[in-house]
C-alpha cells in the first residue's frame, strides 16, 4: 500500500531551505562568486575548482566574443560564459550542468571524441556544426586544450568556440566571385580566340599566298631574292600555325565536341610534339559526360600544369592519369623534373604557391573539387585534382 503521510511543515521548510541553497548557489556560479563545484558521481564527491574564479578574470571571460567552456571527462559543462549560451540559444542556466554531447552530432560526436581524450597531452582545434535550441546549426572551430587538475581526481578540459558563420559567408562570397572571375576570363578568352581565328589568321594567310604568288613570278636567275621571298613565306606559314594554336586553346572546341579525353588526349600530343618532352597519357573512358564547367576545369588545369613542366620543371618524362573512383574523378599529373620546396616556394596570395598553383587550386575549387600539390626537389612533382563526377 502507498504511503498517505503528508510531509510535516518541517520538512517543507528543509525543502525549502535546500531548493533556496541551490539556486544561489548556480547564481554565484554564474557570477563568478564560488571557486569550486562539487559534483556528486559514483566515485563519491568530486571537488572542481573553477580555474580563474576570480572577479577580474571572469570579466575578461564573459567579454569575449567566443565561447568559452570547461568540461569534466564525461562531457559534463562545469562552465559556459554567455557568449556560448547565446550561440546555442539556451538559458545560460540550462547549458551549465548539461552534456556538451547533446550540441553536436552523432558523426562529430565520433571526430571530437580522440580529441578529448587526447587533450591531457596536447591541444587540438576541430571544425564542426553546433545544434542550436532552435533546431539551427552553427559553424564553429573548437579549441581544446587540457587543465591542471588542481588536486581532483580528474582533470578537466578547456573549451575556446568560436563563431565561424561569418567566415563560412566570407568564403562562399569569395568562391562566387572566383567562379565569376573564371567565367570573365572564359569568355575573355573566347572572344580573343575569335578574333585571332577569323582575323589575325586570316589575314596572315592572304599575306601568305601573295607572297608565294610574288615568289613563283621572280625570275629562276634571280636566286637570292626568290630564296628570301620563299623563306618569308615559309615563316608566315609557321605564324600562322603558332596563331592557330593559340586560338585553340584558348578556346577547346574539341573539349565541347568530343568530350574531355579526347581534349586532354590533343593537348597532350601537341605538348609532347612542340617541346620534345615524353608524355604518357592514360584515360579511362567515364561512365557519363561531365558538366561543361568540370570539363572545362580540368582540361585547364592540365593546360596549366604543363605550362609549368615547360617553364620550370626541365622533365624529360610526364604522366596524365585520368581516372574515375566511387563519385569522383581524379586527375592526376607527374614529372620527373627538378622539383621544389613546398615550404619555401614563391608565394602567391594566401601563401599557397604561385599564380599558376593558384589558378588551378581555384579552379578545382570552383567545381567543388580540391587539389593537391606533392614536390621534392630533384624528386619531381606530383599535382592531383579530385573533383565530385556529379557537381550538378
Amino acid at each position: 500500500m502507498k504511503s498517505t503521510r503528508r510531509p510535516t511543515f518541517r520538512e517543507f521548510a528543509e525543502l525549502r531551505a535546500r531548493l533556496a541553497e541551490a539556486q544561489e548557489t548556480l547564481r554565484a556560479i554564474r557570477f563568478g562568486e564560488v571557486d569550486a563545484v562539487v559534483v556528486a558521481s559514483k566515485e563519491g564527491n568530486q571537488v572542481f575548482t573553477l580555474q580563474g574564479a576570480e572577479h577580474a578574470y571572469r570579466e575578461l571571460i564573459e567579454s569575449m566574443n567566443e565561447g568559452a567552456l570547461t568540461l569534466t571527462v564525461d562531457k559534463t559543462i562545469l562552465y559556459a560564459n554567455h557568449c556560448f549560451a547565446k550561440m546555442v540559444k539556451r538559458p545560460l542556466g540550462r547549458v551549465i550542468g548539461s552534456s556538451f554531447r547533446q550540441y553536436i552530432s552523432a558523426e562529430d560526436r565520433a571526430t571530437l571524441r580522440p580529441l578529448l581524450k587526447r587533450a591531457g597531452k596536447s591541444g587540438s582545434k576541430v571544425q564542426m556544426l553546433l545544434n542550436a535550441g532552435d533546431g539551427s546549426r552553427i559553424p564553429v572551430q573548437i579549441s581544446i586544450r587540457p587543465m591542471r587538475r588542481n588536486g581532483v581526481k580528474r582533470a578537466t578540459i578547456g573549451l575556446v568556440v568560436t563563431d565561424m558563420t561569418e567566415a563560412r559567408r566570407s568564403e562562399e562570397l569569395l568562391r562566387a566571385l572566383t567562379h565569376r572571375v573564371v567565367q570573365a576570363q572564359e569568355a575573355e578568352r573566347g572572344r580573343v580566340a575569335f578574333e585571332l581565328h577569323d582575323n589575325i589568321t586570316q589575314h596572315i594567310c592572304a599575306i601568305l599566298f601573295r607572297g608565294e604568288a610574288l615568289a613563283g613570278k621572280l625570275s629562276a636567275r634571280g636566286q637570292p631574292p626568290k630564296r628570301e621571298a620563299m623563306n618569308l613565306c615559309t615563316m608566315l606559314g609557321k605564324t600562322a600555325k603558332e596563331v592557330e594554336r593559340i586560338s585553340r586553346n584558348l578556346r577547346p572546341s574539341l573539349l565541347g565536341h568530343l568530350g574531355l579525353v579526347a581534349a586532354l588526349r590533343n593537348t597532350s600530343t601537341e605538348f609532347a610534339e612542340r617541346t620534345g618532352v615524353s608524355i604518357k597519357l592514360a584515360c579511362v573512358e567515364l561512365t557519363v559526360r561531365l558538366p561543361a564547367d568540370t570539363e572545362l576545369a580540368l582540361y585547364r588545369i592540365l593546360q596549366e600544369a604543363l605550362k609549368n613542366v615547360e617553364k620550370h620543371a626541365r622533365a624529360r618524362h610526364v604522366a596524365v592519369c585520368l581516372g574515375q573512383q566511387g563519385s569522383f574523378v581524379q586527375l592526376a599529373i607527374n614529372d620527373d623534373g627538378v622539383g621544389f620546396d613546398p615550404e619555401h616556394r614563391p608565394a602567391g596570395r594566401n601563401g599557397k604557391g604561385g599564380l599558376g598553383l593558384l589558378s588551378m587550386r581555384e579552379r578545382a575549387t570552383c567545381v567543388g573539387g580540391a587539389l593537391k600539390v606533392k614536390s621534392v626537389r630533384r624528386a619531381g612533382t606530383e599535382i592531383e585534382v579530385r573533383v565530385p563526377f556529379n557537381t550538378g
